[in-house]
């Protein structure tokens, strides 16, 4: 017999799997997205009690296979396809010829005929398994507005009638920048989850390392794939010492780096060095040559604040994403005093609105300046503002500690 959390876990590890073979034998990805997430909801309550089947990806892709084919008996106006109804073989799963079938299924959802801002939430909902909450959050839009986003997305694929195999070289390489994205926020949402009790999700950022490796044996001349691998492992690598032993958060600074994962910062470091030789950098290789900086200080006052605020400047230029803006003010703020980053956040709310992360961080950097009542009120609403429990417990934790500071005096 299997637990709950033990079966949740599984299924989310089989659902792209699943999904992809659906997809694969019938060519309707909304229609098959529907009929798996039946199988996956029945699969939820009934092996709990009676235990695994022997097969079990084979016993989801028949389950959701049933119910399409009785979705498609079962609607009129689609009459024409009960012959080729019929004929579908029932036979148990096989994999996908020549390649994963996450894989596969993660480039399909980015086609061409979608832009990144509908590839990407398809992807992320497909392959990571992410609700449309979660995804909202990463993209900083309402719930409604990425719900009606991902279904025009499905219906576009739809009509595509694309084919499940890996496209072509060539179209492969048009469609990477969109697959890079949606790994990189898939790894984001599992080693800093947007909502939920927990910290993080090992499971999202164990699979978004497992699909980059994939990208990096299918593209191993892409020096973005390598940076982004790269980026994956360097920030990895800290995740033993990210939490304490009751799960609360330990920020960077009192992090024991003794329990960081040797083996994955020298993979890492090894990675980006050999794809800054190319000449052509980009944003995930800029990304992580600041998360080696980082992993390579022995100590957190060894930082190179200089070296990372450079970086971070670069990286600003490159994508002119406010979340660079936000990180750029920390490393100045370390590498030349509070006022500095305090400076560089002024207008930032026109751009990341209410945002948590832009309070959290005003108010870390109020507190280095000695201004603790302005630092607490920073940290409540940063507590707030966020929907993850583990993140609220820790600034909810400081803000009481200023609280006392303020009291005492």
């Amino acid at each position: 017999m299997t637990t709950g959390a033990n079966t949740e876990d599984l299924l989310r590890q089989l659902a792209p799997q699943v999904l992809g073979a659906v997809v694969r034998r019938y060519g309707d990805f909304a229609g098959a997205e529907d009929a798996v997430q039946e199988a996956l909801l029945i699969a939820a309550t009934t092996w709990p009690a009676e235990g695994l089947p022997d097969n079990p990806t084979g016993w989801l892709t028949r389950a959701a296979s049933r119910r399409l084919v009785d979705q498609y008996r079962r609607d009129d106006a689609r009459r024409r396809r009960e012959d080729l109804a019929a004929s579908w073989s029932m036979t148990p799963h096989e994999p996908a010829p020549g390649g994963d079938e996450t894989l596969i299924l993660m480039f399909m959802c980015c086609h061409p005929s979608l832009t990144p801002g509908a590839a990407i939430p398809l992807t992320l909902r497909a392959v990571g398994g992410l609700t449309t909450r979660e995804i909202a959050a990463a993209f900083l839009v309402p719930e409604a507005t990425m719900a009606q986003r991902i279904s025009r997305a499905k219906a576009k694929i739809k009509a595509s009638d694309e084919p499940f195999t890996l496209p072509s070289p060539e179209e492969r390489a048009e469609r990477l920048r969109s697959v890079l994205h949606v790994l990189y926020l898939l790894f984001n949402e599992g080693y800093a989850s947007s909502s939920g009790s927990d910290l993080a999700r090992k499971d999202l950022s164990g699979e978004a390392i497992r699909l980059t490796r994939g990208v990096r044996d299918a593209l191993p001349d892409e020096p973005e794939v390598a940076g982004l691998l790269a980026l994956m492992l360097l920030t990895d690598a800290r995740r033993p010492a990210r939490t304490r032993a009751d799960g609360e958060l330990v920020p960077l600074a009192e992090q024991d780096r003794s329990l960081w994962d040797r083996a994955l910062i020298a993979e890492g470091v090894a990675l980006i060095t050999a794809a800054l030789r190319g000449g052509q950098v980009g944003e995930y290789q800029v990304q992580a040559a600041i998360a080696a900086v980082h992993d390579q200080a022995a100590r957190y006052t060894d930082t190179n604040w200089s070296e990372i605020l450079a970086l971070y400047g670069l990286l600003e230029r490159m994508t002119g994403n406010p979340m660079v803006t936000l990180n750029r003010a920390v490393a100045a703020a370390m590498a030349s005093g509070p006022s500095t980053g305090l400076a560089l956040l002024d207008g930032l709310s026109e751009r990341l609105g209410d945002h948590h992360r832009l309070h959290s961080v005003r108010a870390h950097l109020l507190e280095l300046a000695g201004d603790t009542k302005a630092a607490l009120e920073e940290f409540q609403a940063a507590a707030a503002r966020t929907t993850n429990l583990r993140e609220q417990h820790y600034l909810t934790t400081k803000a009481a500690r200023l609280s006392t500071e303020l009291a005492d005096d």
